[in-house]
């Protein structure tokens, strides 16, 4: 067996090019695509998956794909190498698809791009995997009769049987490890582990920033949401595939791109969380519930909630508070009633900023028949209206309760804390308008980390706080 580049082989050759699927064509694994498809649909069947693996790999396969229908079109193609199969098909060479993938999909692929002779795949009974297909290869055209072209983790995994069959190798390449390594940090999304900041809230609301010990426990309190945080990070990211490559810019993440295997997703939710829970765990049993009750909201919200209009809000609100919640937790310093209404209605404003966000956004996509989630282009404008009253009552509660009894007595310049009013205001307000023109690709805490209005308004909080507090 001697390996090739694609384009050292001979055009005109008798001498058939049997290519792979997954991994080959396509950048991903479409087993796991069409499992994840389906429990995006009914996750309850989860726990039915197990029983029907009893029946082998291929009859699962087929059983599978006959419950789900996944866009193909919108698949991460491998395009440059489809190019190179498209001019060796134009010199008259033949082409043949071999794959593991059930015949289903195999044969809608082949439909999709008009290039292959003939194709073999998984029937429901043979899963034509490692030796079955070589064996099958073998019968068909005879060993050492056939090229065969495959991503390169087919030389250490099952392909490696049809390789020795084949007379010439060829690699599609990979990322490397060092990439993949610099993609999978960024699909745990570290920016996003500034709303676990929140945990912070009762310490400095309370005054306390000089307490060490609740501050270690804020910190670990704050790096195990973070690990659990990103296990939901990545679990969004799969069960969010085929809406990721129809948005413009999610189509750029490491799993949606195809551009990282999704099987570092799946090793890495369960490690995550179960490193998260145990660092909260350590800390208080309170903190450990905390994280899971978030953990099991974050998994509701990315395989329903996420679809239903208005209720995804209120929970993406909820995430925000229960990282408050986690605080309290941690160190034991309770939050007032005053803070939770704060916070209430301005992530309430925050959660709805980012609906209406994307919605605009995807208008300059599909036009008037724009969707974000659960939502219609024509919803924008109520969407606007709630987000901003929403975010000017958190100003109203912040007014009402300057000028309590609470506040003269916890600071020593109360009169100070009015400035924040105004402030707040206009961050919410160019927030909004932000949003508004178009310009929100963040979620709108990561925004207000790189743009340089939020950045000189909430210091400018941060000092009118410090001076009230003398």
């Amino acid at each position: 067996m001697n390996a090739v580049a694609i384009d050292a082989v001979p055009l005109i050759d008798a001498v058939p090019l049997v290519v792979d699927l997954d991994g080959t064509l396509v950048k991903t694994d479409l087993l796991i695509e069409s499992v994840l498809a389906l429990l995006r649909q009914h996750p309850l069947y989860l726990f039915s998956l197990p029983l029907w693996m009893l029946h082998g790999r291929a009859r699962f396969k087929q059983k599978i794909c006959s419950m789900v229908s996944l866009d193909i079109s919108a698949l991460p193609w491998r395009t440059q190498f489809i190019d190179d199969l498209i001019e060796q098909r134009a010199q008259g060479r033949s082409l043949v698809l071999a794959t593991a993938s059930d015949m289903q999909i195999a044969r809608r692929v082949a439909d999709r791009l008009n290039l292959f002779d003939s194709v073999f795949a998984s029937d429901g009974a043979v899963n034509l995997s490692g030796e079955a297909k070589r064996d099958c290869l073998v019968r068909e055209f005879g060993a050492n009769c056939f090229d065969y072209a495959a991503d390169g983790g087919g030389f250490g995994k099952p392909d490696r049987a049809v390789w020795a069959a084949a007379r010439n190798s060829i690699q599609v390449t990979t990322g490397s490890h060092k990439r993949h390594a610099a993609l999978f940090l960024k699909a745990l999304r570290p920016a996003h582990w500034l709303k676990n900041l929140l945990v912070f809230v009762p310490l400095i609301a309370a005054h306390r920033l000089f307490d060490l010990a609740a501050i270690g426990k804020s910190l670990v309190a704050f790096l195990a949401f973070g690990l659990c945080a990103s296990s939901g990070y990545l679990l969004n990211d799969l069960l969010d595939l085929e809406a990721d490559r129809h948005h413009p810019k999610n189509r750029l993440r490491p799993f949606a791109s195809g551009d990282l295997p999704l099987s570092y997703a799946l090793m890495a939710i369960p490690l995550l969380l179960l490193a998260g829970c145990a660092l909260g765990a350590a800390v208080s049993p309170v903190l450990f519930l905390i994280l899971l009750i978030y953990f099991g909201m974050s998994a509701g919200y990315s395989l329903r909630i996420k679809r239903i209009a208005i209720l995804d809000v209120l929970f993406l609100a909820s995430l925000y508070t229960v990282r408050i919640m986690a605080g309290t937790a941690a160190t034991g310093i309770g939050s007032s009633h005053w803070l939770l209404a704060f916070t209430t209605f301005l992530f309430f404003s925050l959660a709805l900023v980012k609906r209406y966000g994307e919605l605009v956004i995807m208008r300059k996509v599909d036009g008037a028949n724009a969707r974000a989630r659960g939502y219609e282009l024509s919803d924008g404008e109520l969407l606007a209206s709630m987000g901003t009253a929403s975010g000017y009552l958190s100003v109203l509660v912040l007014a009402l309760y300057i000028a309590t009894n609470n506040a003269e007595a916890l600071y020593a310049h109360p009169h100070l804390l009015w400035v924040l009013c105004p402030l707040l205001l206009y961050w919410i307000s160019h927030v909004w308008l932000t949003a508004h023109r178009g310009q929100m690709h963040h979620d709108p805490v990561v925004f207000a980390t790189h743009d340089r209005t939020s950045g000189i308004l909430i210091l400018m909080m941060v000092a009118t706080a410090l001076l009230a507090i003398g």
